[in-house]
């Protein structure tokens, strides 16, 4: 059998392969820092395939960079052996949902999401911490001190003398943001279907360099446009303009693919048509005459009238398509006929303003931090500043996903991302997915949220989505019957596997011995880093069953079985094989005798040949 990595994909090898397809040629091999020859690539040659003239060295050309870009993009490409551990406790209808809510570092959480979800992701929502030139939560190893800084981007002279003004708005500033955001954007473009939108909410300090670097991740063709909200109002301490505004990027995959508009179901009167619901649309009179005659004053035009002021070959045409049973007459109180068709009862779309406005009132703009708060507030939960409106993540929603697309939003906060998916779905009884990430960070001591009991963000986001899923329902007891209100927690730790497990080679023989699994972590613990590295959902199936006095994990009705007991025994091995999973993963060295160990390949090949056999 085979061993499993418990790591993620190496991303760089990923790409090397790719470039190695397109161009052969730039393929070399290079030694390791072990002495080891490994595949790499040959970039003077590759940027001689991709140029006419070599493009290399001190030469200018367009692009956008900041000190440890590189690193960015390293960090970016790096695996990871973290994993991500089940909190059952924490959750809400574990074992039905098919929402997640994930706690760490959204960097590494992307990184494993990647396994698991390429491609998948119809929509992503985010609200990254804004840069107000203090210190980041999310340092990704880039805390630069002011002298790091200065060194690496060239701000003094030979002579030790300053180059540029040290001003808040320069310098690290910019680049301890540019650091943070760049790799989790890179990160989760992959995450994204082909169809795929991302929307970024984004203040005046990074809104410049947040589209040139969205231009170089999403590429600029899949640039879609930038929407604007009112934020706040007031604005007395500003020194010359109140900054009353956010905005919000909009990129997506390919923009080829995208449909982007906001639905809404239909309201209006329906008749019967062979026992199915149709609408009565009369806009065909306006198509056929124009709104209004001018030589008939302020008054519609009939069928009666259409020859007199369309001629007989639109006459014809009409009665044609009356015939066909395209469009109908219906007399109206003046005794005239409308010309009329019929349309199957369903929704209609809208295409986004570039203005967004909360719908229940589209005749102003309302402080959309003041919505916010008011929508968390009806929960009964306060101390939470700033959470973005309900609404207008539900329009974002509505206009990027359809009714079983999978959202997800990686700088979740409060979670209203989540509580806009469920409101959508019970409005239109969908279907919709939701992931949420957000690092565990702590609330101030002291604080609002503190003194309520919420001694992080997630304590926070986790509440939320258990009282407006409630409430939702409470509201609507009728149409939520199958609403899915539940979420999976997951935390993000290290791996489950001891330094044994990755480099054997510097342990002793007795090490080699010892149980290579860390002793805190439990079997369903192996379980999900299994499912991580297989690619299976975080979301899956999952049943605990008992054969031959052992535990047996099955995952997606028998996809994945997996046994982590010591000293199985045959009759264990026998049944399981009789399943016929895809996939079978135990511990290594976890058969009860010699005989079992010898006769395992033969169970296999006799009950289920094709059964892909991992080890941890």
């Amino acid at each position: 059998m085979e061993k499993l990595k418990m790591q993620t994909t190496n991303v760089v090898d990923e790409n090397i392969k790719r470039i190695g397809e397109l161009f052969p040629n730039c393929l070399t091999e290079i030694l390791d820092e072990n002495g080891r020859p490994q595949r790499a690539i040959d970039f003077d040659q590759l940027r001689q395939e991709l140029s006419k003239d070599i493009v290399e060295g001190p030469e200018e050309r367009y692009q956008f960079t900041w000190p440890d870009k590189r690193n960015a993009i390293r960090l970016a490409n790096a695996p990871t052996t973290d994993t991500l551990r089940p909190c059952r406790e924490e959750s809400v209808d574990f074992d039905n949902t098919q929402n997640l809510y994930i706690e760490g570092d959204n960097l590494e959480v992307l990184k494993l999401l990647r396994q698991n979800y390429l491609g998948k992701v119809k929509m992503i929502y985010i609200d990254p911490p804004y840069n107000t030139g203090n210190d980041f939560v999310y340092n990704d190893e880039f805390d630069q001190d002011s002298e790091y800084y200065k060194h690496n981007s060239g701000q003094f002279d030979e002579l030790g003398n300053r180059l540029v003004t040290n001003t808040e708005s320069n310098g690290r500033f910019h680049t301890d943001w540019l650091n943070m955001i760049y790799p989790r954007l890179k990160v989760a473009k992959d995450l994204l279907s082909e169809d795929g939108v991302i929307f970024i909410s984004i203040d005046d300090n990074e809104d410049c360099n947040l589209l040139k670097i969205c231009n170089e991740v999403f590429g600029i063709e899949n640039f879609i446009g930038q929407l604007i909200h009112q934020r706040a109002k007031g604005g007395g301490q500003a020194k010359h303009i109140v900054k009353g505004h956010d905005y919000i990027l909009v990129y997506c995959s390919n923009s080829k693919e995208l449909e982007l508009a906001r639905r809404k179901v239909i309201q209006k009167k329906v008749e019967k048509i062979n026992g199915e619901d149709y609408i009565i649309n009369d806009d065909v009179v306006r198509k056929v005459f124009g709104k209004y005659d001018k030589s008939m004053g302020d008054r519609r035009c009939y069928y009666e009238e259409l020859v007199q002021y369309k001629g007989e070959a639109k006459k014809k045409q009409i009665d044609d398509d009356i015939k066909n049973g395209k469009l109908f007459l219906r007399l109206n109180e003046h005794g005239m006929h409308t010309i009329c068709r019929y349309e199957k009862i369903g929704e209609a779309t809208s295409k986004m303003y570039s203005i967004l406005k909360l719908a229940d009132d589209e005749s102003i703009i309302k402080v959309l931090s003041e919505e916010g708060k008011k929508d968390i507030e009806k929960l009964g939960i306060t101390g939470f500043s700033y959470p973005k409106p309900v609404d207008i993540i539900r329009q974002l929603v509505d206009a990027g996903s359809s009714k079983d697309s999978l959202i997800l939003d990686f700088f979740s906060g409060s979670a209203t991302t989540a509580h806009a998916v469920m409101r959508l779905n019970e409005e239109d009884n969908g279907n919709r997915k939701f992931i949420m990430v957000q690092l565990p960070e702590k609330t101030e001591e002291g604080s609002e949220a503190y003194r309520e009991g919420y001694r992080t963000i997630c304590d926070i986001g986790k509440e939320r989505i258990r009282r407006a899923g409630k409430k939702i329902k409470e509201d609507n007891p009728l149409t939520t019957k199958n609403l899915d209100t539940g979420f999976r927690v997951l935390k993000l730790d290290s791996s489950n596997m001891n330094d044994v497990f990755y480099t054997p080679e510097a342990f002793t023989e007795r090490d080699l011995f010892e149980d290579n699994i860390k002793v805190d972590r439990t079997d369903e613990d192996l379980l999900f880093q299994t499912m991580i590295e297989l690619g299976i959902e975080l979301s899956a199936k999952i049943e605990k069953k008992s054969i031959a006095g052992k535990t047996v994990w099955s995952v997606s009705d028998g996809y994945l079985m997996a046994c982590f007991d010591k000293d199985v025994n045959e009759t264990t091995i026998k049944e399981i094989a009789k399943a016929q999973p895809f996939y079978f993963v135990m511990r290594d060295a976890s058969m009860a005798t010699d005989n079992v160990a010898d006769n395992f390949e033969q169970i296999w090949s006799e009950y289920s040949k094709d059964t892909v056999r991992r080890i941890l």
